[in-house]
C-alpha cells in the first residue's frame, strides 16, 4: 500500500510541474544556451570512403548542416561526439578533411572538451559559427563500433548515401596473375550490396587510372592491352553502375572525382563500351620476384622514420646533407601522397600531424608545404623555411600509405597467447598439396626476428622476442619447421629472412623452445643528444685509487688489471651523455625489478646488463679503445614542458624514461667515459650505441648509434662533426669515414 501511495504522489507531483510550466509560472521555463543547443542541434556521418562507425562530422544547427573545424581538436572531442552519434566512445579522430570536404557552415572552431561534457556546446570553442577555418580542416571521427545501451537514435541523422564509393578491387583474368601479389592489372570492380559491378571505358583517362593505382597502392599506371580484355568481356555478363569519370589525377579516391552514376531503369547502359580495365606500376619493395633483395628506396632526399608498417613514418626529408622533419603546419592527404609516390607506394591513406609517429631530432626543413598532388617530390611543392619560432618536433608531420596486397599476413599466425597480439610463432607449410603449420626454433630469436612477425601480421612493434613459449596453452602443432632465423629487422615478411632452408638445424625441438613475440601498437625510441657530446668532451688523467669501483664493473681497458694499484692512473675520454626517448612509449627495462642486480660499491641496481657501448675506432673500423655502460639507473632527468616525471631511482624505485623526457649522465661520474690509456695519438672515430642489444623495443632502431670525429694529440682531443647515424646523405657519410678527424667544412661542403 505504502508503495502505491508513493507512487500516485509522484503522479500527482509530475502533472502539477506540467500544469505550472504551461502557465509559465514554474521557475525553470527559461533554458540555458546549452539547453537550447541541445534542443536545435544533431549530428551525422558523412564522407567518403568510411565504415558506419566513422566519417566527417557534421552538426544541424540553425537550421543548417555544417562541419567542425580540426583547430585544436582532440580524442576528448571526439569522445563527446561519439556518444551525441549513440557510440560508447571514440578510438580516433581524422584532421584535414579525410572523409572529404564538406559544405555550408563551419559551425565550431578550436573545440576543446574535457571528454566528460554531456553535450559538444559545453566544450570550449570560438562559439557558434565563428571560424576563420576552411573545409580542408573539417574534422573527422572515429568511434568504438559498440552503441550505448537503449540509445535512441532521434538525435541522429545518418546521411542517406546510396550513390557512394566504398570498396574496389582489381580482378585479374589471367590465370597465372591470380596466383601472383601483388595484382597489378585487371578490370576495375566497385562493391555494391552483396556484389561487385564494373566502371564504362568511355571517355576514361589516363589520370582516372593513376588515382586507381594509388588507391591499390602503386606509384603510376601504364597503358592496358584493351584488346586481351575485350574478347573476355564480351562473353561476360557485365553489371555497370559507374560512367563518366573525369579525376585529375591527384585525387587520392575515386570518390572525390565528378562521376556519375547509372539509374536503375538505366537502358543498355555502357553501350560500345566495355568494363574499364587498369595497369600499375609496382614500386621497387613490390616489383614481382624482388623479394627484399632489391629493396632501395626510388628517391634518396626524402624517407619515412619511426612507422610499424611499411608505408607509414614521420616524414623526413635531406638538405645540405642533412636529414630534418617537416613541419605539420597545412599539412594534407595532397602533400602526403606526393611523399608516398616519391617513395614506391600508392597515394596517401592519412596526413598525420602532431608528430603521431614520433618526435625527429635536429633540423627541421620544411613548413606550411603546399602540393598540388601531381609533383614528382616534395621539393617540387611550394613550402616556407623554418625559423626556430616557427614548429616544434612535437608538429613533425607523417603519413599512411596505401602498399599493394600481399597476403603476407596469411603464411604466419600467433597461438596460445593470451591476446591477439602476443603467442608462439607458427609458419605455414606446404606438403604434397596438404597446407599445414608448424613451428619456429627459438635458439638465436631475438626482437629483430620480432619485428619482422609483427610487421607482417599488423600487429604493430615487436615488445619482446621469446625464444621459449612453455606457459602459453600448447596447440596440436608440435613439429619444429623453420630454424636459423636471422633477420635485419626491416623485412616485410619471414621469408625474406635468412634461414636453414628445409635442413631444421634445432638442438632443442620441444614446442615449450619454440619462438614467440609480445607486440605492441606503440614503442619507444631512444636517441643520443649529439651536439653535447661535442660540447663536453675533455680528457682526465684519473688516479687509481679512485677508479675501485669502476674496476669493479669492468669500465676499464683490459691493461688496468696489470697496473700498480693503487699508485698511477687512467687517462679517460670523458663527456655527457643525454638520452631522449622520443617514441610513443615509455622506455622500460627488460627485466622486472626482481631481476635487478645490486652493485654494493656504487650502491644502486643495475636494471640491465648493458645500456650503453662506447668506443673509439680507428679508420678501418677497429676498435683501439672500448668501455661499456650497465644502465646505473634509468630515471626521467628533465622532461618536456607539461610532461611530468614518472620514473626515479631513489628508494628502490621503477626505472625507465617516459616519452618528452631524457636521462642525463653527467661527465663527472663513474663510467661515463673511454680508457684511452692504450691509446696513440691520431685520428679517430668516438662511436656511442644506446641499446646495443636490443634488449628493449624500440620503434627505430637506425638511430641508436652516434659517431664524432676524434682528435687525439696525446695531450688534448677534439671532437668534430658528431651526428646520429643516419643523420647525413651517404655522400656525406662516406667523406666523414673517409677523413676522420678532419674539420667540419669536410661534411658541410
Amino acid at each position: 500500500m505504502k508503495t502505491e501511495l508513493l507512487y500516485k504522489q509522484w503522479e500527482i507531483l509530475g502533472l502539477l510541474l506540467s500544469l505550472l510550466s504551461a502557465m509559465g509560472l514554474s521557475q525553470h521555463t527559461t533554458p540555458s544556451p546549452q539547453q537550447q543547443q541541445r534542443g536545435i542541434t544533431r549530428f551525422r556521418l558523412a564522407g567518403y570512403p568510411r565504415k558506419h562507425n566513422e566519417g566527417r562530422i557534421e552538426v544541424f544547427y540553425n537550421d543548417e548542416w555544417g562541419t567542425i573545424c580540426d583547430d585544436d581538436f582532440s580524442l576528448e572531442n571526439a569522445f563527446v561526439l561519439c556518444r551525441h552519434l549513440g557510440f560508447v566512445s571514440a578510438t580516433g579522430w581524422a584532421h584535414s578533411a579525410k572523409y572529404g570536404k564538406g559544405t555550408g557552415k563551419i559551425w565550431l572552431d578550436n573545440v576543446q572538451c574535457s571528454g566528460s561534457e554531456k553535450h559538444i556546446g559545453d566544450c570550449k570553442s570560438r562559439g557558434w559559427g565563428n571560424s576563420d577555418c576552411t573545409h580542408d580542416e573539417d574534422a573527422g571521427v572515429i568511434c568504438k563500433d559498440e552503441r550505448l545501451p537503449g540509445f535512441v537514435e532521434s538525435n541522429v541523422i545518418e546521411q542517406v548515401e546510396e550513390d557512394r564509393v566504398e570498396e574496389i578491387r582489381l580482378r585479374p583474368i589471367v590465370a597465372s596473375a591470380k596466383k601472383r601479389n601483388p595484382v597489378t592489372e585487371g578490370i576495375v570492380e566497385i562493391k555494391y550490396k552483396d556484389g561487385w559491378t564494373h566502371i564504362c571505358d568511355i571517355g576514361w583517362t589516363p589520370k582516372n587510372s593513376q588515382v586507381i593505382c594509388g588507391m591499390m597502392g602503386f606509384p603510376m599506371e601504364r597503358k592496358a592491352n584493351k584488346n586481351f580484355y575485350k574478347l573476355f568481356t564480351e562473353r561476360q555478363e557485365n553489371t555497370y553502375r559507374i560512367h563518366s569519370v573525369a579525376c585529375t589525377g591527384s585525387e587520392v579516391h575515386l570518390s572525390v572525382c565528378p562521376l556519375q552514376f547509372y539509374k536503375a531503369n538505366a537502358t543498355a547502359p555502357c553501350e560500345g563500351g566495355m568494363p574499364v580495365v587498369v595497369s600499375c606500376v609496382a614500386g621497387p619493395q613490390f616489383a614481382s620476384g624482388n623479394g627484399q633483395k632489391k629493396k632501395k628506396a626510388i628517391s634518396l632526399r626524402v624517407r619515412l622514420k619511426g612507422g610499424a608498417k611499411t608505408g607509414e613514418g614521420r616524414v623526413e626529408v635531406l638538405k645540405n646533407n642533412e636529414w630534418g622533419t617537416v613541419c605539420d603546419d597545412r599539412w594534407n592527404l595532397q602533400a602526403a601522397s606526393v611523399v608516398c609516390r616519391e617513395l614506391g607506394f600508392g597515394s596517401a591513406k592519412e596526413a598525420l600531424t602532431g608528430a603521431r609517429m614520433g618526435q625527429g631530432m635536429g633540423p627541421i626543413h620544411m613548413n606550411e608545404v603546399q602540393c598540388t598532388g601531381n609533383e614528382k617530390s616534395i621539393w617540387n611543392c611550394q613550402y616556407k623555411n623554418i625559423t626556430s619560432e616557427n614548429c616544434q618536433h612535437s608538429e613533425d608531420a607523417s603519413i599512411k600509405c596505401n602498399i599493394p596486397y600481399m597476403g603476407y599476413e596469411n603464411s604466419i599466425r600467433l597461438s596460445g597467447g593470451r591476446t591477439q597480439y602476443e603467442g608462439r610463432v607458427e609458419v605455414g607449410t606446404s606438403s604434397n598439396g596438404t597446407h599445414q603449420w608448424g613451428l619456429i626454433c627459438g635458439e638465436g630469436w631475438s626482437t629483430k626476428e620480432a619485428m619482422v612477425v609483427c610487421r607482417q601480421l599488423g600487429l604493430g612493434y615487436a615488445n619482446h622476442g621469446l625464444q621459449e613459449t612453455w606457459y602459453w596453452d600448447a596447440s596440436n602443432t608440435t613439429e619444429m619447421v623453420l630454424s636459423g632465423v636471422k633477420c635485419t629487422g626491416n623485412e616485410m615478411s619471414l621469408s625474406h629472412c635468412q634461414h636453414h632452408g628445409n635442413n631444421v638445424n634445432c638442438k632443442r625441438t620441444s614446442s615449450r623452445f619454440a619462438a614467440g613475440v609480445i607486440c605492441s601498437e606503440t614503442a619507444s625510441d631512444l636517441i643520443l643528444n649529439a651536439p653535447l657530446v661535442q660540447q663536453t668532451a675533455y680528457i682526465e688523467d684519473r688516479p687509481l685509487h679512485m677508479l675501485y669501483c669502476a674496476a669493479e664493473e669492468n669500465c676499464l681497458s683490459s691493461s688496468a688489471a696489470k697496473a700498480n694499484w693503487p699508485y698511477g692512473h687512467r687517462r679517460l675520454l670523458r663527456f655527457s651523455g643525454q638520452i631522449h626517448n622520443i617514441g610513443r612509449a615509455d622506455f622500460r627495462p627488460k627485466l622486472g625489478r626482481h631481476s635487478w642486480v645490486w652493485h654494493e660499491c656504487h650502491r644502486h641496481y643495475h636494471s640491465m646488463d648493458i645500456f650503453t657501448y662506447y668506443d673509439l675506432l680507428s679508420l678501418n673500423g677497429t676498435k683501439v679503445a672500448e668501455g661499456h655502460k650497465a644502465s646505473f639507473c634509468l630515471e626521467d632527468t628533465e622532461c618536456q614542458e607539461g610532461i611530468a616525471k614518472r620514473y626515479e631511482c631513489a628508494n628502490f624505485g621503477e626505472q625507465g624514461i617516459t616519452v618528452g623526457c631524457w636521462d642525463l649522465y653527467r661527465h663527472d661520474i663513474d663510467c661515463q667515459w673511454i680508457d684511452i690509456s692504450d691509446v696513440k695519438p691520431g685520428n679517430y672515430i668516438l662511436q656511442v650505441v644506446i641499446n646495443p642489444h636490443y634488449e628493449v623495443a624500440e620503434s627505430d632502431f637506425t638511430n641508436n648509434a652516434m659517431k664524432c670525429n676524434c682528435k687525439y694529440d696525446g695531450h688534448r682531443v677534439w671532437l668534430h662533426n658528431c651526428h646520429i647515424g643516419d643523420a647525413f646523405s651517404d655522400e656525406a657519410e662516406k667523406r666523414f669515414e673517409q677523413y676522420p678527424g678532419q674539420l667540419n667544412n669536410q661534411i658541410s661542403s
